[in-house]
């Protein structure tokens, strides 16, 4: 397989920072006296943007929620750790030959924290946010605006994805799917193409003419 795009979800993708999100939202929602417990997160909010989260468990109208849970979540994560070696380094390698797009239900200045810790804000080309769409995944949404402003055709692109949700997006939009097994297991993720354990270089080399 010969691709012209790469299209990378990010929490639990680039970012290995699922448990940190997990842990911010459980401080919050302990507060708001609806606790979240590990088991609830994963199994009903991994994978939706931060809006769809904080209503699907407190209810609408909690919008200083959402605006602290960007705050701390910037706080602990600004230095790039998150993002491991072959995470990082798979994403330098691709940006060598194709374009990289992120798609996430993430806020974009979440994001741009992050990869500017990790050195990588220079290696992405696009960026859509939960804040650019009016549906998060798994609605195709994001995808298809990556796909847009890239200038190429979902068959010339792949998408990398650890959740559900996203999975389901991106088979939305008619990409072509690798699920990544860090967040949710492979029975959880069979409706991608393909699942492998990690975002790595190996994969990127198998993708891309490199």
């Amino acid at each position: 397989m010969a691709i012209r795009g790469l299209l990378l979800d990010f929490n639990g993708t680039i970012s290995d920072d699922e448990s940190l999100l997990c842990s911010i939202l459980q401080e919050l929602f302990t507060e708001r006296g609806k606790p979240l417990s590990t088991e609830e997160y994963y199994e009903r909010l991994a994978g939706l943007s931060d809006p769809e989260i904080v209503e699907l468990w407190l209810g609408p109208g909690h919008g200083d929620v959402v605006a602290r849970k960007i705050e701390l979540y910037r706080e602990r994560a600004a230095d790039g750790a998150t993002v491991g070696p072959e995470a990082r380094e798979a994403v330098l390698v691709a940006a060598g030959h194709v374009p990289v797009a992120v798609v996430s239900g993430s806020a974009r200045i979440e994001i741009e924290t992050v990869l500017e810790g990790a050195g990588l804000n220079g290696a992405v080309s696009w960026l859509v946010a939960a804040e650019d769409v009016e549906r998060g995944k798994p609605a195709p949404d994001g995808y298809l605006r990556a796909l847009e402003a890239l200038g190429i055709s979902a068959v010339d692109a792949v998408a990398v994805e650890d959740s559900e949700v996203g999975v389901a997006a991106a088979k939305a939009a008619k990409l072509y799917c690798v699920a990544v097994t860090g967040t949710m297991g492979p029975e959880r993720l069979a409706a991608a193409d393909e699942i492998v354990p990690r975002l790595n270089t190996d994969l990127v080399r198998r993708l891309i003419p490199c």
